[in-house]
């Protein structure tokens, strides 16, 4: 595991291991071990939780940050070029752009490790995240049967591979045109919430809300999944639109405090990729 690109770059045992590792450094470990190490960072302004999460997370290991727009990687230099400056200087390099193309070539020319930190097609730190901090909360994340209620996107593509790779079940509830390949899919949210311990929000674009509206995750939806069932929407959620406000007051709602897990997880990772090559 060179780098994070897809969930599916990881093994179920480098799953397992990042969680160690998170566990190590939520105690106190690993501090400092980045010192005299610099992470280069592509991130938009509107980036809030990944962009803080990451910059927080490698002052606490002791490294140092550089930040770019993302747009920076679209002028006409060739990016083959751009990494080959990048090989002299950085020790990994953290990307957030919605071309998952870019960073397939950047992962190919980088002689450091890689992070996606979202593209249009995957965000892997997210989803390991939520796994990480289900892990908490649950006995055993891989015999739990989860639910997907949203779009074909980046968050419910990310889902798929984590399932792929923990070999959980995993279904999809979205209005018709919108399901991702591969997945058993249905279109009656009160049939589809049946029998499921883990229900999965993704935020859904203004061209998508009408063919969702029957598949509002409410208060009432997640009474039908199983007892102790839980509500984990990717943020932003917007009340009203995939989820009800009754649903997000309701106890079966993860709870703002689920996303902390952010800062241990990515460090974990880049813990886990710069002593995977000997960069630390």
């Amino acid at each position: 595991m060179k780098d994070l690109i897809r969930l599916t770059d990881m093994t179920k045992e480098e799953f397992y291991e990042v969680f160690r590792l998170a566990d190590e450094i939520a105690a106190g470990g690993f501090g400092g071990i980045m010192k005299g190490k610099t992470a280069v960072m592509f991130f938009p302004e509107s980036s809030i939780r990944t962009r803080v999460s990451f910059e927080k997370g490698i002052y606490l290991l002791g490294g140092q940050t550089i930040l770019f727009p993302p747009e920076t990687l679209d002028k006409g230099e060739d990016i083959r070029d751009v990494c080959g400056y990048l090989n002299n200087w950085a020790d990994i390099v953290i990307v957030r752009h919605k071309d998952m193309g870019l960073l397939e070539k950047m992962a190919e020319y980088l002689e450091v490790p890689l992070i996606n930190a979202m593209t249009d097609a995957d965000h892997p730190c997210e989803i390991l995240t939520d796994l990480y901090s289900l892990s908490k909360l649950r006995k055993d994340i891989t015999v739990d049967k989860y639910l997907f209620v949203g779009q074909c996107g980046n968050i419910g593509l990310t889902w798929k591979e984590a399932s792929e790779v923990l070999g959980f079940s995993l279904a999809q509830c979205c209005g018709k045109g919108y399901e991702i390949p591969g997945l058993p899919v249905s279109y009656d949210i009160m049939e589809a919430a049946k029998g499921k311990d883990i229900i999965c929000t993704d935020a859904l674009s203004a061209s998508a809300l009408e063919a969702f509206r029957s598949c509002q995750v409410t208060a009432e939806v997640m009474s039908l999944a199983n007892e102790g069932a839980l509500l984990d929407p990717c943020p932003p959620f917007y009340r009203g639109e995939e989820v009800s406000a009754d649903a997000i007051d309701s106890e079966h709602f993860v709870g703002y405090g689920f996303k902390k897990s952010l800062l241990e997880v990515q460090q974990a990772v880049i813990v886990k990729l710069l002593s995977g090559e000997n960069h630390i």
